[in-house]
């Protein structure tokens, strides 16, 4: 079979984003081009894939397993194209980033806003989500996670110092009710929970005693993926619930929450900037890596 590294190009491209428009858009041609372009593409395989609907477009098996084979590729040729074409190393186009939601110096606004205006032609795209995945099958730059969970053949940058997780409630359920003194009495408490999706189970709350680190699985009156809500939540005297301590403190500062167990919440390594080791940084994300060691 003849080797069309266009069509490999567009192809990488629809399967990042799930819809010939968008796909359409990022490559500037039109819808019809890149729908030819894969038709083009099938045909030549001798198999589908991609499923079309109005609306979106998804891989088939064929489609996923061969994203996944040269979405590295992909990555590594857009890394040498950009250190090819921008000779002068000013940083420019798309920045790609998958961070997590509870990130909240990351996802602070003047920290994003600092960025965009010291680098007026970058470009910043942000998939707020805690899903753990390959971030470069993906067809991300770099991505923000807590050190922990982050692979080891990644490079990772500190986002900001240590972090902790407290429990916490409103003045109000503290007043109503006798706050426990140990992790352990959390079941007889309403708790606020969290979960991924639908189909995990909640969120273990975790604790450390004497050293040691334990999870406590606490029976949650309300389990949700958002934590905007279990913080409402929380201040409406709802119950309980548990997070990261920076989600929590300007509620705290204001007296609107008070922090719960704090002997049983210890700090660990906070949130890093990663992204693959086996490849050149190019220069806008050198850029944003400057930017945060600057901020920190």
């Amino acid at each position: 079979m003849q080797l069309d590294l266009n069509a490999v190009a567009v192809f990488a491209v629809v399967a990042e984003e799930r819809n010939f428009r968008a796909a359409a858009d990022r490559l500037g041609v039109t819808r019809s081009a890149v729908s030819q372009t894969i038709r083009r593409m099938e045909e030549n395989l001798g198999a589908a894939l991609v499923q079309r609907t109005t609306r979106s477009v998804s891989l088939t098996e064929a489609g996923e397993r061969l994203f996944a084979e040269i979405a590295p590729a992909v990555a590594d040729i857009r890394t040498a194209l950009d250190e090819a074409t921008l000779l002068t190393g000013r940083p420019r186009g798309r920045l790609r980033l998958a961070v997590s939601s509870i990130a909240e110096h990351f996802l602070s606004g003047p920290f994003l806003a600092g960025f965009a205006a010291a680098h007026p032609e970058v470009s910043l795209d942000i998939t707020v989500t805690d899903e753990e995945f390959d971030i470069v099958a993906e067809g991300f730059d770099a991505g923000v996670r807590l050190g922990e969970v982050i692979e080891q053949d990644m490079i990772a940058v500190a986002v900001a110092g240590d972090e902790r997780q407290l429990a916490v409630c409103a003045p109000s359920y503290r007043d109503r009710f006798d706050v426990p003194t140990h992790p352990a009495e959390l079941a007889s408490h309403s708790c606020i929970g969290w979960r991924p999706s639908p189909k995990a189970a909640p969120y273990r709350w975790e604790f450390a005693e004497a050293g040691k680190e334990f999870r406590v699985a606490v029976p949650p009156r309300f389990t949700t993926n958002d934590m905007a809500l279990m913080i409402k939540l929380a201040v409406a005297g709802a119950g309980i619930t548990f997070g990261m301590e920076q989600s929590f403190r300007p509620l705290i500062e204001r007296g609107e929450l008070v922090p719960l167990l704090e002997e049983f919440c210890p700090y660990f390594a906070g949130f890093y900037l990663y992204y693959p080791s086996r490849r050149n940084a190019p220069p806008k994300l050198r850029a944003l890596i400057e930017h945060l060691q600057r901020q920190r």
